[in-house]
């Protein structure tokens, strides 16, 4: 028989209200001296929210616990093996597309702004150094020909050239023997040059975060989590330099332009997903002593090619295309050198990164500049960040050659016995000079257009040439000029 159970009830006694208590705690004289002992520590450990738990304070200490082993990371390889180590759904973005105002969307995806034109000039040399070598302009012109002769004249095709692949037949081995040749005369005017490496169809990849989505599916439907993407990028030559390049403006430098604002899912540019492996590459591995980015040579394939986009009716997207991939290419090329000096987004870089593009079907060149200045671009890293990437680029214009090709049943690249000793139907800049040619000369005297025209009167010449100096081709009426220009005047 269970026991009786039975209550007692206990009067309280008179004593303060809750108000009253608080006012004389508040009013109370504050004892110190001897006689009051020190209040003992703790000795249970701090309460933190469970590793396991399904909440935002057990998510945020798993984050917390994952970067501190960033963090702690004793090599770089290690620091990008735990960043790249796990494998989720992510974005990938192809710098070379056809999808409508890309340049937009990537610069949301990089928080770059895009500024027409080029960087500032460099400050002048002090007057108590070496003056640099004279440019040898005609040597420089006398190898831009050679190389336009060994593809277009020289050398004998014997089949034609398949559909779509014209430009990889023709162009890509005119932009290899370029830029060989041309890295090899300035080598003189520009020591860093004379050093540097040369990467030929090198893959360079980059693997980033931005920005946030609620997964709408899945075990994990409903959850926070992050925009993953990720570049895989094939330049057709780049040069790297065992020294960085000097920034173009400051680290803060306040930029009055704002990045653009996508407020729908990349999904809609299109972008798709897909799992694998993720990779942050800059054509060559962390030990490799040129882990420093001076110059992209870009060849856009024949999809892109102007005729098509006009045909199309797409003459606006033409300057796109150019821009896409600048942005797109030169941001995994930088982003990808400042983690190879141990930054990444919760550890900010401490100085501009710096790297330059050529981009050119063939034809057409643009040339581009870009300055990484942060890689904050996660949601809770970039809360409070005021740095922007920039990008400055140029209009696309005929600098290497001027093809004027006759409308011909036959292929003009394609020799016949008849016209083995006769130039193919298409006229060169300065190449008639060099050949014996039945075609009219109407002369060589160099008409600049007036889009050099102005950038010839921001250029300066007269002072040392830097590692920011690079190679460019200009136009003109009846001839091609060689030239040294700096991409920053």
């Amino acid at each position: 028989m269970a026991a009786a159970r039975c209550w007692r009830l206990v009067l309280r006694g008179p004593g303060l209200s809750l108000h009253t208590a608080a006012g004389a705690a508040v009013t109370a004289p504050e004892v110190t001296g001897p006689d009051v002992a020190a209040a003992p520590v703790a000795r249970y450990p701090p309460l933190v929210a469970s590793l396991t738990a399904d909440s935002k304070a057990a998510r945020q200490r798993r984050v917390e616990r994952w970067q501190a082993t960033v963090h702690a990371a004793k090599s770089v390889d290690e620091k990008l093996r735990i960043l790249t180590k796990m494998q989720f759904m992510k974005y990938v973005v192809y710098p070379q597309t056809f999808a409508l105002n890309a340049d937009r969307w990537y610069q949301s995806f990089t928080k770059t702004v895009f500024l027409s034109g080029l960087p500032p000039p460099p400050p002048p040399a002090k007057p108590d150094t070496e003056p640099a070598p004279a440019l040898d302009v005609a040597a420089l012109r006398a190898a831009a020909c050679d190389c336009l002769l060994q593809e277009h004249f020289f050398l004998r095709r014997k089949k034609r050239v398949p559909l779509y692949l014209e430009r990889e037949a023709i162009a890509s081995p005119f932009l290899d023997q370029l830029v060989a040749s041309l890295t090899g005369l300035l080598s003189a005017r520009n020591p860093a040059l004379a050093a540097a490496a040369l990467d030929c169809k090198r893959p360079v990849h980059f693997y980033w975060l931005r920005g946030e989505e609620i997964i709408p599916r899945g075990h994990r439907k409903g959850r926070v989590d992050a925009l993953r993407y990720q570049i895989n990028d094939k330049p057709h030559n780049q040069i790297r330099i065992s020294k960085q390049l000097p920034e173009f403006v400051p680290l803060d430098y306040s930029v009055p332009v704002e990045v653009p604002v996508m407020n729908c899912k990349p999904d809609k540019l299109p972008l798709f997903k897909r799992q694998y492996e993720n990779t942050i590459f800059i054509g060559t591995k962390t030990a490799d002593p040129h882990c420093y980015g001076h110059t992209q040579f870009h060849l856009l394939p024949d999809k892109l090619k102007r005729e098509r986009l006009l045909k199309q009716n797409c003459a606006n997207q033409i300057e796109v295309v150019f821009r896409a991939n600048a942005i797109a290419s030169l941001f995994a090329w930088t982003g990808a050198q400042a983690m190879y000096q141990g930054f990444w987004s919760e550890a900010d870089v401490t100085r501009p990164f710096v790297s330059q593009g050529v981009i050119t079907d063939g034809k057409y060149f643009s040339f581009f500049c870009y300055q990484l200045n942060t890689l904050a671009l996660t949601a809770q890293a970039d809360q409070n960040n005021p740095r922007k990437n920039i990008c400055w680029g140029t209009q696309t214009t005929i600098y290497a050659m001027k093809w004027m090709e006759k409308r011909s049943n036959k292929n003009p690249r394609v020799r016949s016995k008849s016209s083995e000793n006769e130039m193919p139907d298409v006229e060169y800049c300065h190449v008639r000079n060099r050949v014996n040619s039945s075609k009219k000369n109407t002369g060589n005297q160099f008409c600049p257009s007036p889009a050099l025209q102005s950038l010839h009167e921001r250029t300066s010449l007269g002072h040392d040439v830097d590692e920011r100096y690079t190679y460019g081709l200009e136009s003109a009426n009846d001839g091609i000029l060689l030239k040294n220009l700096p991409l920053q005047a």
